[in-house]
């Protein structure tokens, strides 16, 4: 006889809000305008997402203006259309190889995105100071910039998470007049998509990939 339990949320459908919430870049929608309202909406539920000590650093900057935009792009293009053409051709991994191919076109297609939305953290974060600080750090804006994308599916807009500006940093920073004090952590393209049947994705049994008090012991 199973288990009964009662849940606080309807577990049918945060489970397939979980589950579906895919990398899009095929599937944005260039043509229809994002509303900023909804963009505040999804950021108001990302900042409840938990912060180190509570520091609340996030920051975040959206790009809607067109010249600002295709410059970020631009700069986002030189970075890694060279990289993501070659390896959509030689990847060996099919599924793998997709992604890069998508990858690609989202490089050349990024400066029409309507919305390109930057999490940063309001500290000047050193690469030297070490894993347990870099932890610190990024655990401080990942969980937040996850539950904007997420906040984002349930509306029926979509996101990638992308890093290629990163390598250009400096220069994205001097086009949104970011201070030096503040650590860009990704860059995200958000637009409507183009239909929300979205599946969960083809991933290993997490039995494979879960060890039990010592690692390799499943």
């Amino acid at each position: 006889m199973g288990v009964s339990a009662t849940y606080p949320f309807d577990i049918a459908e945060t489970d397939r809000l979980l589950s579906t919430t895919r990398a899009v870049r095929k599937r944005l929608d260039l043509d229809r305008p994002v509303e900023r309202d909804v963009l505040l909406d999804c950021l108001r539920l990302a900042v409840q997402a938990p912060t180190m000590s509570n520091s609340q650093e996030w920051r975040w900057i959206v790009v809607t203006d067109d010249a600002k935009r295709e410059a970020v792009a631009g700069v986002y293009r030189n970075l890694s259309a060279a990289y993501l053409e070659e390896a959509s051709k030689t990847h060996e991994d099919p599924q793998t190889r997709r992604t890069y191919e998508s990858a690609y076109e989202l490089s050349q297609f990024m400066g029409r995105v309507p919305a390109l939305v930057i999490p940063c953290v309001e500290s000047s974060y050193n690469i030297d100071s070490g894993n347990a600080v870099a932890a610190a750090v990024y655990g401080s804006i990942i969980p937040a910039t996850w539950s904007f994308q997420l906040a984002l599916r349930s509306r029926g807009l979509g996101s990638v998470y992308t890093t290629f500006h990163l390598f250009g940093a400096d220069q994205v920073a001097e086009i949104l007049g970011i201070p030096d004090n503040v650590t860009q952590v990704a860059l995200l393209p958000v637009a409507y998509t183009k239909g929300t049947d979205f599946k969960p994705a083809d991933r290993p049994p997490v039995e494979d990939v879960v060890f039990w008090n010592t690692w390799g012991e499943h």
